[in-house]
């Protein structure tokens, strides 16, 4: 993982995280001061940001919010102070509405990004300070250092590229913290065919059957938030197997870039998770990540242990194989 320390200072009222990337600064520089670029790592996985003011020069103002999987947001605002291209980046960070008005009963902070050249790329060190102790203990709480941690692990598929990060890699899953999975795929088509084919049931019946052998007798989908959705799959004759399914609700839909529903296995008295479908385009091909957020780690692991992503890939290599035919 890139993020090699995350350290806080009581007496400097500070935090600091470290992360390493093989990449050149002027290249890690851009992913900072892009804000298209940014919007894909600054907030942590289920929080995506998007930045609706990036003005780039000392004194401008940046305006971001960050979309939770049940809607919630969180919005801040920064206003720069110090821009030296490719070695650092410094601005005031503030709480607010998403418009940019500050909150005035939440901490501000003073945030140091500096780029350093180092072994076979770029360290890049964040620096944040705050005028308190109790400031500092507050953002700690709300879950910043892990956050951070995790927002900041996926700058490596930004700067890569998505067809040199997940290309040929097929379906890989990655434990986050301890109650995360996440699941990427690279798919060789452009987002809206990737979207439709996640949402429109004719299509889903043609691809989302898991191992061969297997068929899907339900597939209904209330695509609004707020609206439910059942499948249901069944063994073909000769395959060994029973017949299950799952049934949930649509909690946030961003057509055609994102998807969060709960999932709940149909007739059982598991708990739901939340799964949270992003896509991400570049150069004609979509990379598919899923968030799958699981009561405790004991739940993922034993879901992992069901041979999972194994049944994922074989629907997604269909998927593939069925775009490219279109």
């Amino acid at each position: 993982m890139p993020v090699t320390a995350v350290t806080t200072d009581p007496l400097a009222h500070s935090l600091t995280l470290t992360a390493d990337y093989a990449a050149p600064p002027e290249r890690v520089w851009r992913a900072f001061t892009d804000p298209r670029q940014l919007e894909r790592f600054w907030g942590p996985p289920g929080w995506p940001a998007r930045f609706g003011r990036f003005e780039l020069e000392v004194g401008g103002r940046a305006v971001y919010t960050m979309h939770g999987p049940s809607g919630d947001q969180s919005s801040g605002t920064w206003e720069f102070i110090t821009i030296r291209p490719h070695e650092q980046l410094e601005m005031t960070d503030a709480f607010s509405d998403a418009e940019g008005t500050v909150d005035a009963a939440m901490p501000v902070s003073r945030i140091r990004i500096t780029f350093s050249p180092g072994g076979a790329g770029t360290t890049v060190k964040v620096l944040t300070e705050f005028d308190s102790l109790e400031a500092l203990e507050q953002v700690v709480g709300m879950g910043a250092i892990e956050g951070s941690t995790m927002a900041f692990n996926q700058l490596d598929a930004v700067l890569q590229g998505i067809r040199a990060y997940a290309q040929g890699r097929g379906t890989q899953a990655e434990p986050l913290g301890d109650r995360y999975l996440r699941i990427t795929r690279l798919v060789e088509a452009p987002m809206e065919r990737v979207w439709r084919a996640h949402t429109e049931p004719e299509q889903m019946r043609r691809w989302l059957l898991g191992p061969d052998g297997w068929r899907m007798t339900a597939c209904e989908m209330d695509l609004y938030p707020g609206g439910r959705y059942r499948y249901a799959w069944e063994p073909e004759e000769g395959v060994e197997g029973e017949a299950f399914g799952f049934d949930g609700e649509t909690l946030l839909l961003d057509v055609p870039r994102r998807l969060v529903t709960t999932e709940h296995m149909t007739g059982t008295e598991f708990p739901s998770t939340v799964n949270d479908l992003g896509l991400i385009e570049e150069d004609g091909a979509t990379l598919i990540t899923t968030l799958i957020e699981y009561p405790d780690a004991e739940t993922r692991e034993t879901v992992l242990a069901t041979g999972m992503t194994d049944g994922m890939e074989a629907s997604y290599a269909r998927l593939e194989r069925g775009l490219a035919g279109e």
